[in-house]
């Protein structure tokens, strides 16, 4: 069975197509700037040759005809003429019915819809895209793979928030949990590198990027999570608040005459490192411009990297102790200060980060802690998309789809 799987962004698409037989890569690409008139796109074929274009491509519509277009010259027919048997969406949230992979279905879409005003941003593409995948593919199965379906096993007590429990039950406000598709593959690929079975694995998870995350994964499965209903709380983003006290958003909409839509508008696109630093949301212009003696953005990378810590403390004490820490997401990989940093101070814990190891340059997954580490630390790059295509399959064979 062949899985497209479109990872889409507000002005990006990128996707893979994979061969489930072997998990092989056939084609993946990128389209960059979309909505502007010098758009870029880079497709891969299986051997990695590349094939560049620049155009206008003026929204996600054009962006996935180029894509199908790129495909169809690749010549990858399958064994019935289909280029794909089925295409395969990371979507993020969908409320407490739709925590999980399911067929694409107008009720589904309907429950997202209804959840655009906490995920204003994801939300929006991924209905967008599908809809367009339904019109150009009516005959291609559809199917949503949601960020929240890992963290079903997060038990109540860690998820219901102290609010009338009516509106717990009623609008379904609780703790939800994201980045699922990077938190099970590297649930999955831990014990794979250890060579040992997940059963009794007390393994902490860091996704950090752009949006972050550490998530508490025992025995192979979800347990607690840094965010909560949206993707705004948890750990700041490159431009998402992180936590924010309720009491103190209503103060700050009273003081600053905002609506729900504008405070919504600001604390999405101007808060976390952009809003500490006033500088940028991006680690790496920060790292660069802390060592110049900025002082707002060496705030900004203090701020994240103590509450990254925090949770760490947070989530072995509700584990009963930790076996293995790893790192991922774009700082996560490529950051090795801001491993060394989380890392420091931690050693009570058991974990003591090999310096020369976390600084060396490389590639693919690796250990990063010193040799007499009560806790691995280890670095794990991760494959999203190909969480996605296997849930895909799984879904479709239970349903019988395909």
């Amino acid at each position: 069975m062949r899985v497209l799987v479109p990872n889409l962004g507000s002005t990006s698409l990128k996707y893979q197509l994979i061969e489930m037989d072997g998990e092989k890569v056939l084609a993946r690409g990128k389209i960059d700037r979309i909505g502007s008139a010098q758009a870029d796109a880079t497709f891969w074929d299986s051997n990695g040759n590349a094939t560049q274009t620049t155009d206008a491509i003026p929204d996600h519509r054009a962006a996935i005809k180029m894509l199908l277009r790129g495909m169809g010259q690749l010549k990858l027919r399958g064994k019935q003429g289909r280029t794909m048997d089925a295409v395969g969406f990371k979507a993020v949230h969908g409320g407490v019915r739709y925590q999980g992979t399911f067929l694409v279905t107008d009720d589904m879409l309907n429950a997202m819809s209804d959840l655009i005003p906490s995920f204003p941003v994801h939300n929006p593409v991924y209905i967008q895209a599908i809809q367009i995948f339904r019109e150009l593919l009516p005959d291609v199965p559809l199917v949503a793979a949601f960020e929240t379906g890992f963290h079903i096993t997060i038990a109540e007590e860690a998820c219901v928030y102290g609010i009338p429990y009516e509106w717990t039950k009623k609008y379904g406000m609780r703790r939800y949990g994201f980045h699922g598709a990077t938190h099970r593959y590297v649930s999955e690929r831990v014990p794979v590198i250890l060579g040992r079975s997940p059963v009794g694995l007390r393994l902490i998870a860091c996704h950090l990027g752009g949006g972050a995350s550490v998530c508490a994964i025992l025995d192979g499965k979800s347990v607690d999570y840094s965010g909560g209903f949206s993707g705004q709380s948890g750990l700041e983003g490159a431009t998402r608040n992180g936590e924010l006290d309720a009491y103190g958003m209503t103060y700050l909409m009273e003081k600053e005459n905002l609506s729900t839509a504008r405070i919504r508008e600001v604390l999405c696109t101007r808060g976390g490192l952009f809003g500490i630093s006033g500088l940028s949301g991006d680690m790496r212009d920060l790292e660069e411009a802390a060592a110049k003696g900025h002082q707002r953005a060496a705030l900004a990378i203090k701020v994240f990297v103590y509450h990254v810590k925090k949770y760490i403390g947070s989530f072995a004490a509700a584990m009963g102790g930790v076996n293995v820490l790893s790192f991922a997401g774009g700082i996560g990989e490529n950051s090795s200060y801001v491993r060394q940093q989380v890392c420091r101070g931690l050693e009570f814990l058991g974990i003591h980060l090999d310096e020369k190891k976390n600084r060396a340059p490389g590639t693919g997954d690796r250990v990063l802690s010193r040799a007499d580490s009560p806790v691995l630390v280890l670095l794990v790059y991760t494959n999203e998309e190909i969480i996605v295509a296997r849930e895909t399959v799984r879904v479709l064979k239970k349903s019988c789809a395909v």
